[in-house]
């Protein structure tokens, strides 16, 4: 279950990941904190962001984008500066690519079997939600 988002909560986020989000991404996650897209005919679980508002907000999304970017850089072959916005269940993930604490509005897969990420949207808003 997905919940609306402090904007004040995407803004720590965005400190703590030294980059700025996407718009499309921002507004999205403010209207719905988490849920999924379709990417390829596959289903990717959005990863929240913290939301320490209350107690159930917190316990839903303490795995929230921060952790799971800082868990994913502990990878092998982890795309430098990637930011991990979703996952599929078997160790891929989708990314935004940053450059200059800034990340690009189109998502990547990576791939964890090989390292390699591959474009699969423009902007967050053309995923399947």
């Amino acid at each position: 279950m997905s919940f609306d988002l402090d904007e004040k909560y995407l803004v720590e986020a965005e400190e703590k990941l030294g980059v700025s989000l996407p718009p499309t991404y921002r507004a999205a996650m403010i209207q719905k904190n988490g849920g999924e897209v379709k990417v390829a005919g596959d289903r990717w679980q959005l990863i929240p962001i913290l939301d320490k508002s209350d107690r159930k907000r917190l316990a839903r999304t303490c795995n929230d984008i921060v952790r799971e970017t800082n868990e994913k850089t502990k990878w092998a072959g982890w795309s430098e500066g990637a930011i991990c916005l979703a996952e599929n269940g078997t160790g891929d993930a989708l990314v935004f690519l940053t450059g200059d604490k800034v990340c690009d509005a189109a998502v990547h897969c990576w791939r964890h079997e090989t390292g390699a990420t591959c474009k699969v949207a423009k902007d967050f808003a053309d995923l399947a939600r």
